[in-house]
């Protein structure tokens, strides 16, 4: 039988509440699984294994007291480091904010203790969750990174370190470190889970996601931080989409899927573009190959000046106070974000619209775009982490968006597949990304 730390989140959960598994054994396997790893890996800002064992404990008692359990009953979780925990530092990623205590939990710590998980520890990220590299390493080959900006999110996941982990995604800060891992990442709609709590670098843009090995336990993690809350301007006020249940529902019809031949599409590596045109060819006359609009283009564009506009005025205290404590990879950055001028921004917050726009009355015709999740295979460990472009587009419009880890490049690394769906139709993405599994498998 596989170690207890080698469970998915379902499967754990379900042998918690049915009493054939206690919090505490899972959470001892997650702990020994990070003593054996850390070392090398580094995929962990703070590990507090004591009052881990502890919530286990209290988890199992209220289990076995016949009280209510939650849908993470005593499952560990892990938080990348920019999301405010009251009892641990949330330090994001640079020395400025070394040994920061924050006074509050983020939005979605509540929702995870309210669901019964354990909150193991916090996992890095990259400084400020912006370009720069945290030491994290990519557990398929140490040489290698991981990818940012959620980069210890993906990697304590992928090295069976934790079964779940919570990202954030500005640009492509979820689906490139899941496909260069090899696990599961998925990232909701904008709006579906709250951003309070969470360091604030694109008000725009922002947006929090899964880390999971199976579709199910993306599906599991998002639902339980999804909710509506006013203090997030983003967050709205309606019913969210059930992602668990769309995971595992069966498609009404086979699902139609589109590939749009992108202008940036001389980025992606020779063995992506192998794999992406067989997985392509196996799913047949249901996916319908066509050039990109002219605007995606723009959309690019737009997502960069937005993102560099804002961070520096979110965080202009920051900068301006601690400038010298910025990496040398961060500041051109921000020195370029300086001279986008007020009307610049103005006209990139219109082409945001218009993507909307134009996604919204695409999505009528398909269920899901299928595309690349990242250039290609991890590189090499670096002051950076990957180049984010093939989730650029889709994080700007707020689309529903998921890896699956179907690939493998040249070397061995994993190389994910992305599937993008509707907005507010997050379900019915799930539905046709277990779908599109179902059919891969059975002709492997």
């Amino acid at each position: 039988m596989a170690q207890e730390n080698q469970l998915s989140a379902t499967e754990a959960v379900e042998r918690i509440t049915s009493g054939r598994l206690s919090s505490v054994d899972l959470v001892k396997s997650c702990l020994e699984q990070i003593d054996r790893t850390e070392p090398e890996l580094k995929a962990w800002a703070h590990v507090d294994g004591q009052a881990a064992l502890e919530t286990a404990d209290q988890m199992d008692a209220i289990r076995k007291s016949g009280r209510p359990t939650g849908a993470l009953h005593g499952v560990p979780v892990g938080l990348k480091d920019i999301i405010d925990t009251a009892d641990m530092p949330t330090e994001r990623g640079t020395p400025i904010f070394a040994g920061r205590r924050p006074k509050a939990d983020a939005a979605v710590v509540e929702r995870l203790h309210e669901a019964g998980a354990v909150i193991l520890g916090k996992t890095k990220t990259t400084e400020l969750a912006f370009v720069h590299a945290t030491d994290t390493r990519n557990p398929q080959n140490h040489a290698h990174s991981p990818g940012g900006s959620s980069s210890g999110s993906a990697a304590a996941v992928a090295a069976f370190n934790v079964p779940l982990a919570v990202g954030t995604q500005t640009n492509g800060s979820v689906i490139r470190p899941a496909s260069f891992c090899g696990v599961y990442g998925f990232k909701p709609t904008r709006g579906v889970i709250p951003r309070r709590g969470v360091l604030q670098t694109s008000n725009a843009l922002d947006q929090l996601g899964s880390f999971g090995r199976t579709l199910e336990d993306v599906a599991l993690l998002a639902d339980v931080m999804a909710f509506y809350d006013p203090a997030d301007p983003l967050s709205y006020a309606r019913p969210r989409p059930a992602m668990l249940e769309g995971a595992r529902s069966a498609v009404p019809v086979t699902p139609t899927l589109a590939w749009l031949d992108m202008p940036y599409a001389d980025k992606l590596a020779a063995d992506a573009a192998e794999g992406l045109d067989a997985v392509v060819e196996a799913l047949g006359d249901r996916v319908e190959r066509m050039p990109a609009d002219a605007r995606i283009a723009t959309m690019v564009v737009a997502q960069h000046t937005i993102h560099e506009y804002e961070i520096l005025r979110h965080q202009a205290d920051v900068f301006d106070t601690h400038w010298h404590q910025l990496s040398a990879t961060l500041r051109p950055v921000l020195e370029r974000g300086r001279k986008i001028s007020d009307d610049e921004y103005q006209d990139a917050l219109a082409i945001k619209a218009s993507g909307e726009a134009f996604f919204a009355e695409f999505f009528e015709d398909y269920d899901a775009v299928i595309a690349p999740a990242a250039p290609g295979e991890a590189p090499l460990f670096g002051p950076a982490t990957g180049d984010p472009i093939f989730s650029t587009i889709w994080t700007l419009a707020g689309l529903p968006c998921l890896t699956l880890p179907f690939l493998v490049g040249e070397t061995g690394l994993p190389i994910g597949v992305q599937l993008i769906g509707s907005v507010e139709r997050d379900d019915r993405l799930l539905r046709t990304a277990a779908w599109v599994q179902n059919e891969l498998m059975a002709q492997a």
